[in-house]
């Protein structure tokens, strides 16, 4: 694609994106929902945590509290997904839920498609984890270095601050053009868009895209395409 030619560096969301979350955290879920006895649904119960983590993210981002941590508010979006639906959130349920963490996987094709992806691009985690979790999920759980591991906590705030992908390019020494924004957030993408970036939304869900100008430079199914579509 004529448009891409210039890019330089992929810049890879994590969360949802190279890992699968809910295929990592479901099982757990299930577990901990069957030993209460619960009729909640693993999928309805993850997708209310997700959606409410989101929230607490959003939330730090507009009362500029900066960057409190993603394990910390995926902690605060557990208490509240347990309380909501009827449980004490007590400190050992939440350990046990917030331990599956450690434990993520990404999807089935993403390695596979990185190492396509190496010899034509710097392949660049860019997230909003803390920078020691994030070290440890590239070691231990996807099996990939990549060029490099930028954490938000550089800038103190979550994506989609626009001070995210500006300072991510710095760091890379890139222009803001030279870089592509690899995500199955579509606020991220969009968000990296605005800034100055390609875009890659990588749609495993067929959701719509954001209402807005600033519109993917590719819409993929998962990484296989996503190596098919930038390596010509």
């Amino acid at each position: 694609m004529k448009k891409l030619e210039n890019v330089k560096a992929l810049t890879f969301d994590l969360f949802g994106t190279v890992l699968d979350l809910a295929g990592s955290l479901t099982p757990h879920i299930a577990e901990f929902l069957q030993t209460k006895g619960s009729p909640i649904s693993p999928e309805a119960f993850w997708q209310q945590w997700r959606q409410r983590q989101r929230i607490e993210q959003y939330q730090d981002n507009i009362v500029m509290m900066g960057h409190s941590g993603y394990q910390t508010v995926a902690r605060r979006a557990c208490i509240y997904t347990l309380k909501r639906n009827g449980f004490a959130a007590d400190e050992a349920d939440v350990n046990r839920l917030i331990a599956a963490w450690q434990l993520l996987s990404p999807f089935p094709e993403v390695v596979t498609a990185l190492e396509r992806l190496q010899d034509r691009f710097q392949l660049v985690a860019l997230s909003n984890g803390e920078p020691d979790f994030l070290e440890h999920l590239a070691a231990n759980r996807i099996g990939w270095e990549f060029d490099r591991i930028i954490s938000v906590q550089v800038v103190g705030a979550f994506k989609p601050h626009p001070g995210v992908y500006r300072r991510a390019a710095g760091l890379l020494g890139l222009e803001l053009s030279e870089c592509l924004m690899v995500s199955a957030n579509s606020f991220d993408v969009m968000g990296a868009r605005m800034c100055g970036y390609r875009g890659a939304f990588v749609n495993r869900e067929g959701l719509p895209f954001e209402e807005t100008e600033y519109q993917p430079d590719v819409t993929v199914d998962d990484f296989t395409q996503l190596a098919d579509v930038l390596i010509v």
